[in-house]
């Protein structure tokens, strides 16, 4: 299964320049799915993070797997009109390479625990196969 940018926005109430997934592929459930970023040099965070060196910045990729973890989520709760997503946690995040424009990120979360309204899941951040990035995200659903 699959959401593509039209289900996102439905989803998840982030909008440009905060929305850090274009899409969600393989999507089993509450348990596992890829978000995709698409990283493009005309992204406003550039401008200064770095000027002549541009790098997306590793809490956006981290933002990246939470909102990709939320599309799994409300797609798996299967709710009708879309609720608040709002972290919990963020643990053992490390960067291990720069992540440039033209890259293609794919966020792989994988769900660790569930309670009552609150996921856990964790997260492998990788471009061309490689890790670029990992963590342990938390998320609960709340009504807006």
């Amino acid at each position: 299964e699959a959401a593509d940018i039209a289900m996102v926005l439905k989803m998840l109430p982030h909008r440009y320049p905060f929305l850090m997934v274009d899409r969600v592929i393989d999507i089993r459930g509450d348990e596992h799915g890829i978000g995709i970023k698409n990283v493009t040099i005309n992204e406003p965070h550039f401008q200064g993070h770095f000027p002549n060196n541009p790098v997306f910045p590793g809490v956006l990729m981290i933002e990246g797997m939470a909102q990709t973890a939320g599309v799994l989520c409300i797609a798996a709760t299967s709710l009708t009109q879309p609720k608040s997503v709002y972290f919990l946690t963020i643990d053992k995040a490390k960067f291990r390479k720069p992540v440039l424009p033209g890259d293609t990120i794919e966020y792989h979360m994988n769900r660790i625990a569930k309670r009552r309204s609150m996921w856990w899941y964790r997260g492998e951040a990788k471009v061309g196969g490689q890790i670029v990035a990992e963590a342990e995200v938390g998320a609960m659903i709340s009504d807006p």
